[in-house]
């Protein structure tokens, strides 16, 4: 369950988007993502947030800022145990805080106490289903497009375009595009038997102050890597 559903949200958040267009604008679907992911590609940093909800209704909530490149800060929360992984990622060096409701699901074992250590750890060290997030972001069309309705979303002008794509035949997705000023893509919604799960994009272009914390258990130095 845990892999499966930090691949669905890594997967949402690294797919891009659409575009959008006004009055007298007859861009197909395939037309207005491509200029999306072209905008989306362009920029120096961008705050990504995702929720996945399976259909027994356990869900999980990701949150990434990153500059699309090396710098990035995380943040994973599981719903049904109140585990919580914090991650500032800068480089090849990954500074990891998980409470201590992960580490108790982690290892399967009880642990006393809180937990507000920073550990240090190289980010070749992270593995699939971890939940740690890599900082690059892809931006790029697929599946087959169609144009949808003009819409709001959270007050800004929008665009829905709907793609549909043959690997996933539990479900479809609805991208929405600013319509005015840059085609920033705003937020995609899938909906299928597998999950529902939807991701929203902010903070465009804004800067990004990623700095490790002060205090750190070195892994490495430790002999724990």
């Amino acid at each position: 369950m845990r892999s499966r559903a930090v691949a669905v949200l890594a997967c949402l958040v690294t797919v891009a988007g659409c575009s959008g267009g006004g009055g007298g604008d007859d861009r197909s679907g395939r037309e207005i993502l491509d200029e999306a992911n072209k905008t989306m590609s362009g920029l120096t940093s961008v705050t990504v947030e995702g929720t996945s909800t399976n259909p027994d209704g356990k869900s999980f909530t990701g949150r990434i800022t990153t500059d699309l490149h090396s710098r990035c800060t995380s943040k994973t929360t599981w719903s049904w145990n109140k585990a919580a992984l914090e991650q500032i990622r800068i480089g090849k060096t990954d500074y990891v805080r998980p409470n201590r409701a992960y580490i108790e699901w982690w290892s399967d074992k009880p642990m006393s106490g809180p937990q507000n250590t920073w550990f240090k750890t190289p980010t070749s060290k992270a593995e699939p289903g971890d939940g740690l997030a890599a900082c690059p972001r892809g931006f790029s069309s697929f599946g087959k497009a169609k144009r949808g309705e003009p819409t709001v979303v959270d007050g800004e002008a929008a665009i829905a375009v709907i793609v549909t794509d043959k690997s996933v035949r539990t479900g479809k997705y609805t991208f929405y595009v600013a319509t005015e000023g840059k085609p920033y893509l705003l937020k995609v919604v899938y909906k299928g038997t597998d999950f529902h799960t939807t991701t929203t994009y902010s903070a465009f272009n804004k800067p990004l102050d990623v700095k490790p914390p002060t205090k750190v258990l070195d892994t490495e130095a430790l002999g724990l890597s």
